[in-house]
């Protein structure tokens, strides 16, 4: 296959355009409802132009998906990661939630499509993902079985059961999050404290 030529400072202007654009219509409208003509209306080119920068729709949505998924799972390794390593499990976790929802709030078109039409999208598409997912739930599965066998998580929750429903709970924060209502830095403590410890006082 011919490789493409480099693409100049513009033409890579445009194509993050196209994919913002793309984010933001596959989160409001689904990926079948939107067509390439609107996105690149939205994007501010004409409809023929979208084809120098992508084969096709469906190749626009697996870059989505991508920068979505990929956004979260950087922002979760940068920050366990600068642990020191006697770290303990629930710093550990503490520190993937805040990722995960820093991930989520500041790329948040990108990953309120990955999180509203992956049940929408092609079979081939759903597949490709399915991997890089996997690999997330499995570095998440990996952070609980760890605080487990420290007993630092309580064995009668099931680390995947955790995961599902931490991962499930901070996904959908980016439907409802207000940044004008206070910090992230307090938004993701008190979402942390409520996974650590519930939300009743205890007696």
């Amino acid at each position: 296959m011919q490789e493409r030529p480099t693409q100049s400072a513009a033409d890579t202007a445009t194509r993050e355009r196209i994919l913002l654009e793309a984010s933001r219509l596959f989160r409001h409208h689904g990926y079948a409802a939107t067509t390439l003509r609107e996105v690149a209306d939205a994007a501010g080119i004409k409809a023929g132009s979208i084809y120098y920068h992508f084969e096709s729709k469906e190749q626009i949505l697996g870059e989505v998906l991508d920068k979505g998924i990929q956004a979260v799972i950087v922002a979760v390794r940068e920050r366990v990661e600068a642990l020191p390593k006697s770290a303990t499990s629930r710093a550990k976790v503490a520190a993937a939630i805040e990722g995960h929802l820093w991930g989520l709030l500041h790329h948040g078109d990108f990953t309120s499509a990955n999180i509203r039409i992956y049940g929408q999208i092609p079979l081939t598409a759903k597949n490709r993902h399915r991997k890089v997912r996997r690999e997330y739930a499995d570095y998440w599965d990996a952070l609980l079985d760890e605080a487990m066998s420290r007993g630092e998580l309580r064995r009668d929750i099931g680390a995947t059961i955790a995961r599902l429903f931490v991962i499930g709970a901070l996904n959908w924060t980016v439907e409802w999050y207000n940044p004008q209502k206070g910090s992230f830095d307090n938004f993701a403590k008190q979402i942390t404290t409520i996974v650590f410890d519930g939300t009743f006082t205890r007696e």
